[in-house]
């Protein structure tokens, strides 16, 4: 395997670290899970990778063409992506400052909200295009280690957003007090801002 594919074990790392570091993905993953518990993030995790996952295996069917042919649709997906993570920043800024147990009604992010976040995240797309052209090799192979990818990306990021969901359901503790939650709220809602505004900004 490892022979006829000598760019998955470089893959893997490159797709841990894509999964682990700090996005506006795992920002919401935490704060969901701090506030509603794990169970919570669930499916904005399965959602989220399962998303990311298609993007790989449509990127490396050819679907992803449109972004580097057309730089005004990576720009238009790119602040249309930019303004929906405002969007649900301003959404956690002004939840209801109450203790956890009376948050349960408040409305969250779900499965698919997390998945279309991916689709018209640019810098998703782009990770996509990333992955196909330098990991996926050519030749008679080439949509097998597409394929391959794209199943090794979901494998890796379902437990990476994972440890990220238990981070903020082990933090929950600490939101006791309305006050608590309140700081909680508005410091994921500014964490969020800024990861959205600085993919545009850098």
């Amino acid at each position: 395997m490892f022979a006829s594919f000598p760019t998955l074990l470089p893959f893997l790392l490159f797709a841990f670290v894509a999964s682990i570091t700090p996005g506006p993905t795992n920002i919401l993953v935490l704060s969901n899970s701090a506030r509603f518990g794990v169970a919570a993030a669930i499916p904005i995790i399965l959602g989220a990778c399962v998303s990311a996952a298609s993007l790989v295996l449509l990127v490396g069917t050819g679907a992803g063409a449109a972004l580097t042919a057309w730089p005004v649709v990576q720009t238009v997906m790119q602040w249309i992506g930019v303004a929906w993570l405002s969007y649900l920043a301003w959404q956690i800024f002004r939840a209801p400052a109450g203790a956890i147990s009376a948050q349960a009604k408040e409305p969250r992010l779900g499965m698919w909200g997390a998945a279309g976040l991916q689709w018209i995240n640019p810098k998703t797309w782009m990770m996509a295009l990333a992955v196909v052209s330098v990991f996926a090799g050519v030749g008679e192979n080439r949509l097998v280690h597409v394929f391959c990818l794209s199943l090794a990306f979901f494998v890796i990021s379902v437990p990476c957003l994972s440890a990220w969901a238990l981070l903020g359901a082990a933090s929950s503790h600490w939101l006791s007090s309305a006050t608590a939650v309140q700081r909680f709220n508005r410091g994921m809602a500014l964490l969020l801002l800024g990861s959205a505004w600085l993919s545009v900004l850098a």
